[in-house]
């Protein structure tokens, strides 16, 4: 028991985010501060790609390229190589630039002499302008030179990645990293192995930059929050580097990828780096948990905690305690974190995809869990989902002007699974006649309540985009996933989103249950048509993943496919394969509807047949050209 006044740091790991705080620690550090703990945040996601790149990180990458044999030399470290001096030169510039910290920089960058060029600016080949012009004019005309420099400054950090991938750490990526040690992997061996292997140059300025907090910071408890399989890794690496220096902290895990996979944790080595493991949300388990720690609560009264026992197996605590309401968990935080030097990166040309990585946007939810929760390829069984509370419009705006008080920023992200239409609504009231002169976007479900007039309050209030999941673009499949809409509704309701100036992306998915080439084939023909008559102006396909806490995993017999039994395992579970009956090919599929809606994304192919993107034969589409504008002259 810690005799010492509890002082507790929330640890964002690496990846997540560039351009803006993932939001776990906010909301943590502002919770334990709002009941009287002594409570800090870092984030060393940020942390460490500012330190890798800068002069001397690039300097100690070229040390490493050099140890390598010639032949090991890929075309982006080849690149690098050729390019060091200039990368040297130019990287503390460009990063002041991305960080909002030196805008003139963006007149040399758009030069295209500034910034030396490796192999991520052959994307800019295919914009080649015919009377050889700007290949990019078409983006961003004659006035968008930021957004042009910013664009090119990404795909130069992009190159950067891709040498530190190749010559470093295979692993290596801004988002995903080393996420294959941890997803859905029923062994703890993969995990296990690389955290004993000989540390490389990412995991020696990580193990620096732990160190350095901890001293900085001084806490008795560390919370590392691990959102994504591709933060695992990391987390695992910045409790080894504690738990080595400084055995006496206290060290807990828990987030998003702990509550979908490690549900049914039984590996013993997991306590060699971390004392807890919590699961859902962390309130209630973070309270009992820092009592136990002070010795005003035994071990057997956790909530939902996993430990290791005496007998050095894991056992599972849960005293059932009710969870804090969703109203009282107080106000989120960005205190500590270092909001100036967050990068803003703008990787697509699309205004509404260039949301998710520019900008500094202050993460927020309306409502805990999801209203609608019946969506049978979602985890509908478990907390973050299945456990909807919300909290009234007043309270919202008073954490909104909270916010923007500490932060300065007006800008906001509202992160529900699905934000509620009548909270929008009230929110969007509450919102104008504060006047709050806040810009905010979310996601939502494409259901009828959206009406046009809902539409334009929530433009009043700050709405400049909305995302959505239409999934597959058919009604069939959409009523075999309980999605509770159909495709002519959400063209209508996403049209009145875009009338109302309202910038509107689409969730799209292939590879469903039962879902055949004829089902593809036309749903990449509504999407054709969503784009074309402006109901949308963004999409992202990606393939159907059945889990075992969706409806889908729970119950295959309902969905017409078979389950294989799982690999033996004590450490994650998730993703479930599974038998189609269809048999179809949905990977060669796949690669289609991506390059199609790549293209749609920026106009391209909008009056083409959708055969044209598939390079194989496919039948042609049973939806009529002209079903989506038709929907669109009904009356709501």
């Amino acid at each position: 028991m810690s005799a010492l006044p509890t002082r507790v740091l929330a640890v964002i790991p690496p990846m997540t985010q560039l351009n803006t705080p993932y939001p776990s620690t906010a909301y943590l550090t502002g919770f334990l501060r709002s009941r009287g703990i002594t409570a800090m945040q870092e984030d060393l996601a940020l942390a460490l790609v500012l330190q890798l790149l800068s002069p001397d990180g690039l300097r100690a990458v070229a040390e490493r390229i050099r140890s390598l044999p010639a032949r090991q030399h890929t075309p982006a470290v080849q690149s690098f190589v050729a390019q060091q001096e200039r990368y040297l030169a130019t990287i503390a510039p460009t990063i002041a630039f991305l960080q909002g910290r030196d805008s003139t920089l963006a007149h040399r960058i758009v030069g295209r002499h500034f910034l030396p060029e490796g192999p991520r600016f052959a994307t800019l080949d295919v914009y080649e302008d015919e009377e050889g012009g700007d290949p990019l004019g078409w983006a961003f005309g004659a006035l968008g030179l930021h957004d042009k420099a910013k664009h090119l400054a990404t795909l130069y950090l992009n190159d950067l990645a891709d040498v530190l991938r190749d010559a470093v750490d295979e692993r290596f990526e801004f988002v995903r990293y080393a996420e294959s040690l941890a997803g859905s992997q029923p062994t703890f061996d993969p995990l296990a192995n690389a955290l004993a292997a000989e540390p490389n140059l990412v995991d020696e300025v990580l193990e620096r930059l732990t160190l350095e907090a901890v001293e900085r910071h001084q806490p008795t408890v560390v919370l590392l929050s691990v959102p994504f399989p591709g933060s695992a890794y990391a987390a695992f690496r910045i409790a080894q580097t504690i738990k080595r220096r400084f055995p006496q902290i206290a060290t807990v895990l828990g987030g998003g990828f702990v509550n979908t996979e490690l549900r049914e944790l039984a590996e013993p080595r997991v306590f060699d780096y971390f004392d807890f493991v919590t699961l859902d949300a962390g309130e209630r388990p973070l309270l009992a948990l820092l009592e136990h720690l002070r010795g005003e609560r035994g071990r057997s009264r956790l909530v939902r905690t996993f430990v290791r026992g005496d007998d050095g197996k894991v056992q599972y605590v849960n005293m059932m305690e009710s969870d804090i309401a969703f109203a009282e968990v107080g106000t989120p935080t960005w205190d500590g974190l270092p909001l100036d030097r967050y990068l803003s990166l703008l990787d697509m040309l699309n205004p509404m995809h260039r949301l998710w990585s520019d900008g500094r946007w202050n993460k927020l939810t309306v409502a805990h869990g999801c209203y609608w929760k019946k969506c049978s390829f979602c985890d509908v069984s478990l907390d973050y989902i299945g456990r909807y509370e919300g909290a009234s419009a007043a309270v919202l705006a008073d954490r909104i002007e909270a916010i923007v008080a500490e932060t300065g920023q007006t800008g906001f992200h509202f992160v529900d699974e699905a934000a509620p239409p009548k909270a929008l609504k009230a929110l969007s009231q509450e919102l104008i006649a504060r006047n709050a002169g806040i810009s905010w976007w979310g996601n939502v479900r494409f259901e009828k309540t959206f009406t046009p007039e809902l539409a334009e309050l929530m433009a009043d209030s700050g709405c400049i985009a909305i995302s959505g999941g239409l999934e597959v673009a058919s009604d069939r499949l959409l009523a075999l996933m309980k999605k509770g809409v159909t495709v002519d509704q959400v063209a209508l309701v996403t049209k009145a989103f875009s009338e109302a100036g309202i910038l509107v992306h689409a969730y799209l998915m292939y590879g469903f249950p039962t879902q055949t080439v004829q089902d593809t084939v036309d749903a990449l023909e509504y999407v054709r048509q969503l784009f074309l008559n402006g109901c949308i102006q963004s999409g992202f396909f990606h393939r159907f993943s059945c889990t075992v806490h969706s409806p889908v995993g729970l119950n295959p017999e309902e969905y017409g496919i078979e389950l294989p039994p799982l690999p033996e395992g004590n450490f994650a579970k998730n993703d479930r394969p599974f038998i189609d009956p269809t048999g179809v090919d949905h990977d060669a599929l796949g690669a289609a509807l991506k390059k199609a809606i790549y293209n749609f994304m920026h106009g391209i192919g909008l009056e083409e047949d959708v055969r044209m993107w598939f390079p194989f034969k496919v039948p042609k589409p049973t939806v009529k050209r002209d079903r989506i504008a038709r929907a669109l002259q009904q009356k709501q």
